[in-house]
């Protein structure tokens, strides 16, 4: 694997074309990165390296700031949601000459009136206002703490998830639908490098789309509620005001550059014939075979760092689960030729991570959720190279 690197000066000179090292990297150069054999030569001016791991550990620096930015996002969430309750506020309405205190519940006016204006209601609205006022500033207090934090993580390198990914996610917990909707697919490994304290290789990570994995388990009519009537586009919209529906009843989005977002679904039965879809002119979720293994696994929560270094909300599958079943796909024969390789190599990158990093994840724990046909790819997966 190719790595290049700023650290050109830290390199013995030689007036060769390459020199041969057989030895760890030098902790200057790749932090906590152990390399059997490295070649390095000069090419259009630059230093390059091939290496045989495509897996960073995180400095110790790297791992403080890590959970630092996870503590500040639990506190970030907590305001957030305290601030959101005072949403549509309060007000004075007047019926029929006599004003009102009335409780707004959505922006379509439904609410809830507290009665006739008097010493109790206006003690009630005095009561509320200063509450929405100091939510309001312990919120932007917060907010200027993650933006400190922000700049650090930018420093450390260690903002990793898309921009595009990271507003769409968040605009997903804003709208309390976070755990309806599981991340899949090669953004997935973002989460799992945060719970690993490791980085992937960038090649493994490139990717133009998001697939977003519904629950049909949930209602649809909780969500749809959630989404204000506006459905999945209309909160894609709320991210990148440039999205739009590829088709019409199509199950995906993509906004001005081309970043595709894909609501996906697993196969509900022959009997089940209702579209999962939130409003009208919405996304429609397509049904994949071979998703209700990753629907029923557990799933892995975890907060991962934006382009911008700020906090990323991942809600994914158990990586045990998502590693397997990555190896289950690209032995499909109905799978991509071009994507096998690539789908094998994440599999099984992020199955040697689990084993080194997280102790906890036996492989040897059976996942009832997978088929037997997704099991039987451990040993491949686990094999010595």
């Amino acid at each position: 694997m190719e790595y290049e690197t700023q650290y050109a000066p830290h390199l013995h000179r030689h007036d060769g074309t390459y020199l041969h090292f057989r030895q760890k990297l030098d902790k200057r150069i790749l932090p906590e990165t152990s390399v059997d054999l490295i070649v390095c030569f000069r090419h259009n001016r630059q230093i390059k390296f091939f290496a045989g791991n495509n897996v960073k550990s995180l400095s110790n620096q790297q791992r403080l700031h890590q959970v630092n930015t996870e503590q500040l996002y639990e506190n970030y969430r907590a305001a957030q949601s305290h601030a959101a309750s005072y949403t549509y506020g309060m007000r004075w309405k007047t019926v029929r000459g006599t004003e009102y205190l009335f409780r707004d519940r959505d922006r379509r006016g439904n609410g809830k009136s507290f009665g006739p204006r008097s010493a109790q209601t206006e003690e009630l609205f005095a009561v509320f206002s200063a509450g929405r006022t100091a939510a309001k500033e312990r919120f932007n207090l917060i907010t200027e703490k993650i933006q400190e934090q922000a700049r650090l993580n930018k420093a450390l390198r260690l903002n990793r998830v898309p921009r595009v990914v990271a507003r769409v996610l968040r605009e997903l917990e804003r709208a309390g639908v976070h755990d309806s909707f599981t991340v899949i697919g090669t953004q997935a490994l973002y989460a799992y490098e945060a719970e690993g304290g490791a980085h992937f290789l960038l090649e493994l990570l490139a990717s133009g789309d998001v697939d977003l994995l519904y629950d049909g388990r949930k209602k649809m009519t909780v969500v749809s509620d959630k989404l204000d009537g506006n459905g999945l586009l209309g909160l894609l919209k709320n991210a990148d005001k440039t999205f739009e529906c590829v088709r019409e009843n199509g199950y995906r989005a993509a906004n001005a550059g081309q970043f595709m977002v894909d609501l996906v679904t697993a196969p509900r039965g022959m009997h089940t014939t209702d579209l999962v879809t939130f409003a009208e002119s919405d996304l429609v979720a397509v049904e994949v075979p071979g998703l209700q293994w990753l629907l029923n696994s557990p799933k892995l929560d975890a907060i991962a760092i934006d382009e911008d270094g700020w906090p990323v909300p991942m809600r994914v599958p158990d990586p045990r689960a998502f590693a397997l079943h990555k190896a289950w796909l690209s032995g499909l024969s109905t799978r991509e030729t071009i994507k096998k390789p690539r789908d094998f190599e994440q599999a099984r990158i992020l199955a040697r991570l689990v084993q080194a990093n997280m102790p906890q994840l036996s492989f040897e724990s059976t996942l009832t959720s997978l088929h037997g046909d997704v099991r039987k790819m451990l040993p491949l997966l686990l094999a010595e190279e």
